[in-house]
Parts: structure tokens; sequence; C-alpha cells
């Protein structure tokens, strides 16, 4: 008697699967659009109209390439990105590694709390009462809720970035205008590859390779998942980079018709500079809401990802699913950020030149980040292993994001 066949999976099954699998591409890109990517958008928009809007497509393959590295070794090995450089590199590496990841963190977490204040003071909000309700609620969250609760709480926050596709709407960009611009390509100049640069630097960070990879150990995917979590991390690749076209289309069809390119790098400016295009209203309540929600999700992730990587480090208990008894190092170091960051901001420390050197450090990390991730990769078991053209697709990936991220840190080092 033969075996009946395994029936082939419906619709309505990979869609259950995918359901299920879905969370950490969506919750690491959302982050990825924070506060200093949203700047740097409308930077580009103010400065270069819509000749940079090229890019924002460009990025989304580059973006998916470099995170679904992280989702393929996740998967296959079951283990967080800092434990495998100890265990293939050794302890110098991997320390030399997390300690630069740490600071970048942390810095990253000062800047989505500036943003955040930045929100408060437009709604007449001081910043120690802002600082205070928005780091109770984030300790709230992860001291009561398992990961995928903080995932859900997440990706819910987020959406609210979605808010700036309204801004466009507003803004009334003139497709003519549009088309010719996208089709102007100053690569002689300078600054326009500065801005190149910049955007690459907003948009790969090291702290996300981190995160999605202890995100799907913690989720505890499956070899059965990776074509689900391949495609959660592909919609969120796209999700993020529709968001920064966003943003850069708002100020280009504002700000850069009028010739009015003055440094965007807070939120207040962002929102004054559009509001007599959008109106009072328009201009501060949207983008009071997204930058909300791309700053708050950014802050769960690399408030995360520093307590993660650090608990890795030290071989104790990280995870979300256990209660703060359990892994003590992990919700203390998770803690300790929150309101070290919290407090600085709420001094009212200007945080202008510490936004700049973070994303120099993000920047010139790049190298080294995506270097390990390719090595990792190579070492992984043959079904999952990076090889043939696909590892050649991955290298000139990373040797172009890392070149222009290092031309991006360097160029800021003196701006």
């Amino acid at each position: 008697m033969t075996a009946l066949s395994e029936p082939a999976p419906t619709k309505k099954s990979r869609l259950a699967r995918f359901l299920a699998v879905a969370g950490p591409g969506l919750v690491v890109m959302l982050a990825d659009t924070d506060a200093g990517s949203v700047i740097t958008a409308a930077q580009s928009g103010a400065s270069w109209g819509f000749r940079l809007l090229w890019l924002q497509i460009i990025l989304i393959p580059i973006l998916f390439v470099v995170q679904e590295l992280t989702v393929r070794i996740g998967i296959a090995t079951g283990e967080g990105h800092a434990q495998l450089i100890l265990r293939h590199f050794g302890r110098f590496w991997a320390w030399a590694s997390v300690s630069t990841l740490l600071v970048a963190c942390l810095g990253a977490l000062l800047s989505e709390f500036a943003g955040l204040a930045g929100v408060g003071a437009l709604l007449g909000l001081s910043p120690p009462l802002t600082m205070a309700l928005v780091v109770g609620a984030l300790i709230a969250m992860a001291y009561s809720h398992s990961y995928l609760t903080v995932e859900r709480i997440a990706i819910a926050i987020g959406a609210f970035e979605l808010v700036f596709l309204v801004v466009v709407l507003l803004a009334q960009p003139d497709p003519a205008t549009v088309a010719a611009q996208i089709a102007d390509i100053p690569l002689h100049n300078d600054k326009y590859l500065y801005l190149i640069a910049a955007n690459i630097g907003a948009v790969i960070m090291p702290w996300m390779v981190f995160f999605q990879q202890s995100a799907v150990v913690e989720k505890k995917l499956t070899p059965e998942d990776l074509p689900a979590a391949r495609l959660d991390t592909i919609l969120g690749a796209i999700l993020t980079q529709i968001i920064m076209a966003s943003v850069l289309v708002a100020t280009a069809a504002t700000l850069g018709r009028t010739g009015e390119a003055a440094d965007l790098d807070t939120v207040q400016r962002i929102a004054e500079a559009i509001t007599p295009f959008l109106g009072e209203f328009g201009g501060k309540l949207l983008f009071g809401l997204g930058m909300t929600g791309a700053a708050l999700v950014a802050a769960i992730v690399v408030s995360l990802t520093a307590a993660r990587t650090l608990s890795e480090m030290l071989d104790v208990k990280c995870s979300l699913d256990d209660s703060p008894r359990e892994a003590p190092w992990f919700y203390g170091a998770y803690t300790l950020a929150l309101i070290g960051c919290g407090l600085i901001v709420a001094s009212g420390v200007n945080l202008v030149s510490l936004s700049v050197g973070v994303q120099v450090m993000n920047a010139l990390l790049l190298p080294f980040v995506l270097g390990f991730l390719y090595l990792l990769a190579r070492r992984l078991p043959k079904l999952f292993r990076l090889r043939g053209f696909n590892a050649f697709v991955c290298a000139v990936v990373i040797v172009i994001a890392s070149s222009f991220g290092v031309y991006s840190g360097f160029m800021g080092l003196f701006e």
C-alpha cells in the first residue's frame, strides 16, 4: 500500500503561516525610519527637490539583501549575532563589535528621545514630562508582556508613520516636476553625493542586524518559516522606503520648490518649515503623529537590542518571555538605558552634535557589521549557506553600502 502524499498547502494555510511568522521584519524596518532617517529624507527633499527620490527605490533591494542574511543566520543557528561572532571569531572581536554597538544604541536612543521631546514641545509638553511618560510606558510594556505582545505593540505604534502619506497628498507635488527632477542626477556635486551616502547610512543601521536576528531566535522560527520570514522582510523594506519617499516628496513639494533649504535638524524645524504650506493643524499634527510612531518604535528596538546583545555576551537569559526575576541582567540593562537617556534629554542638553556623532559612528561601523554578517552567512550549514551567484551579489551590495557609509561618516566629521 503506497503512502498518500502530503497535500499541498492552501492559500489559507500559507496566509496563516505568514501571519504567525511575520513581525521581526516589519518591526525592524519601521524602526529603521527613525527620527534621524526622517530628518535625512526631509533635508534631501528640501535641498534637492525630487532628485534623490530614485535612491529610495533602489535602497529597497539593498535593504532586503542585508536583512535577509540576518533572518537566514538566525533560523539556521538559533543564536544571536553577538553569540555567533564570539564563537567564530573570538572574544576580542565579539567585545569590540558589541561595545561599539552599545554606544551606537545609546546614542540612537538619545536621538529618538530628543525627537519625542520635540513632538511633546509641539503639543505644549515640557521635556521632563514627555520623558517621564515615554520611559514609564516603555518600561511597563517590557515588564508586563511577552515578546509577541511587544512585537504587536511596536507594529501598532509604527503604523502612525503612514500619516506621512497623507502629508504627501496635502503637499500636492506636481507630476511633471517630479518626473523632470528624477531624471536630473547631479553626481558631479559633492553635496549631492554626501546626501546619497547619508541616505544609505540612514537606511542600513548596524543595530538592525543584531535586533532582527535576536527576534527571529526569540520567536523560535524554523527552516519551514524561512519563506514567510523573507516575505515579512521584503514587505517591511518596501514599507519603510515608501515612508522615506513620502517625507522626501512632502518637503520637496513645499520647501524644495521655493529654494528654502535650511538645515532641518529637529522635529520642530521640519514642522515649522512645512506648516505654511500644509496649514497649522495639518503640518504639526501629521508630522507629530508620524514622528511619534517613528521615534517610539525605534526606541523600543534600540533599547532591546542593547539589552539583548549585552546579555548574550554575558551568557545570561535575554528573552521578553522570561520574567524580570529570571532575566535580571536583561531587564536591568533595558531599564537603566531608558532611565539614563530619559534623564539626559529631560535636562535640556543640546543633542544636535551628539546626533551627528551617532550617525557618523553608524556609518563607520557598517564595514565591520556587514563584513561579519557576510562571513557568518558563508559558514552556515549547506542548506542555508550563502554561495555562488547569491554570494557574489551580496558581496557587491555590502561593498557598495559600506563604501558609501564610510564616505558619509568621514564627510560628517568635517560638516
